[in-house]
């Protein structure tokens, strides 16, 4: 059960009236609520506020108003009537209930150990009663699992228990260890209305309801009086709008003392279930829900129970799209060219052939993860390619061999060198290259995989060995069915002047995947973190790939004379001379949008100024990132939100060993990139994706600015 910490309780004005007012007669009213404003109501402002807009490394103070003012007033209106004007609309713009009431006013929250006084090595179960007043409720907690027909609403504010926090980190008092994960909450209530969808039923709690929080006594806890201390945060609506969110600080205190006895527990804890502590102290994992997003398409599962072997298929599925990412896509023609050379021997060779090629696949994820688990320190799948002489080391390779596919040049290769290529149908051959496939397709991150990764790599060795199988066995998939049916290859050139042709540009495009790790390795070598790299060597890479297009088209002239033929292979050389150039153009420049370098101070500077902050989380070797970045977060109508006031762009450039960077990624509880996560201005996450659209990003945008600082 995922748990928001203090800094991140959300203090959302009325977001259900908002969205409930959107809706009426296809008409939107001119309310907005913005960082740090109140509401407008048919262009008369509520109020102005002094923002600070972060540019550079430095704030600059500017005064700007974040409603929507009306022209100035005409001489008929004295300025005394603006003012009762303007103060009557900010009445009719909230409901009475959001104007003076706040969560707290409908929802009473008690707490009580069981019992004062507590043994060193001891259990101390705490009941928390939440006494909610008739026709309101509050939301559940974010990863509670819905009955069917039921719903949770998007801009909904999530019931949660938290810790303390020191220093940015959850706080127990000495010698005690909560477990909030072990919390079991009530059986969720439908609450239906019309909130903007049509009518929908909305998961909710209601009523009175008690839930326990485990607590365990260190066997070595000191003797004395501790304060304990939860905070409770939650927003309390009706079926027609939402008083303020609150948070309310629970304090219950407890001594520790040798040789004291639990006796009668009180009535609160009359449906608590003492197994619960075994479950801890036997290491049973606790309910943890995994959150996926894939282009707006989101999904929970618990990974406890049946529920891992779904897991387990998400992550072969994950593992399967790696092979359309941009690291893995120029590699998978040298493969199919294999396949299709050796379409005419037995099907049981093939089969056994792509066999060993998944080994190598499945075999470098295992080890990845294993590293994962042995190595402190070591936490993320695309973490080698932080290390310059790792990437520097795969370019060279890959380098080699591609200037050996042309044929251009003639260079004796080392002999584990000659064994990867295409052309060896060998047990080593297909060894070699299934690992070489593995290693290139680190750097990206694929759709559903990025979630199920970061959750394996808290877990125990053997749940990581099995998660990171699962992705490996889905990368290998492809090349199992390609092998079992042989005729889906069959009609590639096996030999002569076309074979040679696909051949040699693939070499070219492989050349310049060489000149990209080569480039970035060589890019987070010569820069200091947080600093970015350099972007010159994506000229190197479009060069490659430029005369790629234009040998396919040269080429093509002299080997066949039939138009289609000519036509058709001539325009696909124009547009890989098209693509590469657009690349050289694109990727050398910084793009339209003006970064912030993370570095946490700039992240609390922006926060503290109020400022939505989107962060890209991001490096000069992933590939997906960069295809994220051009397609989406440079577009148009996003790139011009980002620049506007109110929203800082800050971003995490881990092409190097960022520590700063790094850190930032595993409090986002994430293990690979790319990722892209939206605080509003008070530290509340209000949007994480490794796969997003722009209109996501947008919305996630605009619903961070209805919270208020």
């Amino acid at each position: 059960m995922l748990q928001l910490r203090k800094s991140e309780v959300v203090n959302r004005l009325n977001h259900l009236e908002f969205l409930r007012m959107q809706r009426g007669e296809g008409k939107q009213p001119n309310l907005r609520r913005a960082v740090g404003c109140a509401p407008t109501m048919d262009g008369l402002p509520t109020t102005a506020r002094a923002s600070e807009r972060m540019t550079s490394d430095r704030l600059e103070r500017s005064t700007d108003d974040c409603a929507v003012f009306p022209r100035a007033p005409q001489s008929a209106l004295s300025f005394t009537s603006f003012c009762f004007a303007w103060m009557f609309a900010m009445l009719l713009a909230v409901p009475v209930e959001a104007q003076f009431g706040d969560s707290r006013d409908k929802v009473g929250v008690t707490a009580v150990a069981s019992t004062q006084e507590v043994a060193p090595g001891g259990d101390l179960p705490i009941a928390i009663t939440f006494t909610i007043a008739p026709k309101w409720h509050i939301w559940t907690t974010e990863t509670a699992v819905l009955p069917e027909g039921m719903v949770a609403f998007d801009g909904a504010i999530f019931t949660a228990l938290a810790l303390p926090e020191i220093d940015g980190q959850p706080a127990n008092a000495p010698g005690t260890e909560m477990h909030l994960k072990f919390v079991k909450w009530p059986a969720v209530h439908g609450a239906t209305a019309d909130l903007g969808e049509g009518e929908q039923t909305y998961g909710v709690y209601e009523g009175t309801f008690t839930v326990y929080v485990p607590m365990t006594i260190a066997a070595g806890a000191t003797e004395g009086t501790r304060t304990l201390t939860l905070i409770a945060s939650f927003q309390t609506c009706t079926d027609r709008n939402c008083m303020a969110p609150a948070e309310v600080e629970l304090t219950i205190p407890v001594t520790i003392k040798r040789g004291a006895s639990s006796g009668t527990l009180p009535t609160e804890f009359a449906n608590f279930d003492a197994n619960v502590f075994g479950a801890i102290r036997g290491g049973t994992a606790a309910s943890d829900v995994i959150q996926f997003d894939v282009f707006g398409f989101d999904f929970t599962i618990d990974p406890n129970g049946s529920g891992f072997f779904l897991l387990l298929l998400v992550a072969a599925l994950g593992g399967a799209l790696l092979n359309f990412t941009p690291c893995v896509l120029p590699v998978i023609p040298l493969k199919i060219m294999g396949l299709a050379k050796s379409a005419g021997n037995h099907r049981g060779r093939m089969l056994y052939l792509s066999a060993v090629m998944s080994a190598g696949i499945v075999g470098f994820w295992m080890a990845l993860g294993l590293t994962i688990t042995s190595i402190s320190g070591f936490s993320s799948t695309n973490q080698l390619f932080q290390y310059p002489l790792f990437t520097i080391g795969v370019g060279a390779i890959i380098g080699v061999m591609a200037i050996g596919m042309t044929g251009f040049f003639t260079i004796p290769l080392p002999q584990f060198l000659q064994s990867v290529e295409a052309k060896h149908d060998s047990v080593l051959g297909s060894f070699l290259f299934g690992i070489m496939t593995a290693v290139l397709s680190t750097p990206c991150t694929a759709p559903l995989m990025g979630a199920a990764a970061a959750w394996a790599v808290l877990q125990p060795t053997d749940t990581v060995l099995m998660v990171f199988a699962s992705i490996g066995i889905g990368m290998a998939m492809p090349y199992i069915i390609l092998s079992a049916f042989p005729k889906l290859v069959s009609r590639m050139p096996r030999a002569g002047a076309a074979s040679e042709l696909i051949k040699q540009s693939m070499g070219l495009l492989l050349l310049a995947a060489a000149a990209f790790f080569l480039g970035s390795g060589a890019a987070s070598w010569l820069v200091e973190p947080p600093d970015a790299p350099a972007k010159w060597y994506w000229w190197c890479v479009a060069a490659p790939g430029v005369a790629a297009g234009a040998w396919i088209f040269i080429r093509t002239m002299q080997i066949t004379r039939a138009p289609l033929r000519r036509i058709g292979w001539g325009i696909l050389g124009a547009i890989i001379v098209a693509i590469s150039v657009t690349i050289g153009v694109t990727q050398s420049s910084h793009g339209p949008v003006r970064w912030i370098l993370y570095t946490p101070a700039r992240m609390d500077a922006a926060l503290a100024a109020g400022d939505v902050v989107v962060m890209d989380f991001t490096a000069e070797w992933c590939l997906n990132c960069k295809a994220l970045e051009s397609t989406v977060l440079y577009s148009t109508a996003v790139a011009e939100l980002l620049n506007s006031e109110g929203v800082t762009p800050i971003k995490v450039d881990i092409t190097g060993n960022n520590e700063l960077g790094n850190e930032a990624l595993r409090k986002a509880k994430r293990a690979t990139i790319p990722l892209l996560v939206i605080y509003a201005p008070n530290g509340t996450e209000v949007f994480k994706s490794d796969a997003y659209t722009p209109q996501q990003v947008i919305d996630a945008i605009a619903a961070a600015k209805q919270v208020v600082k």
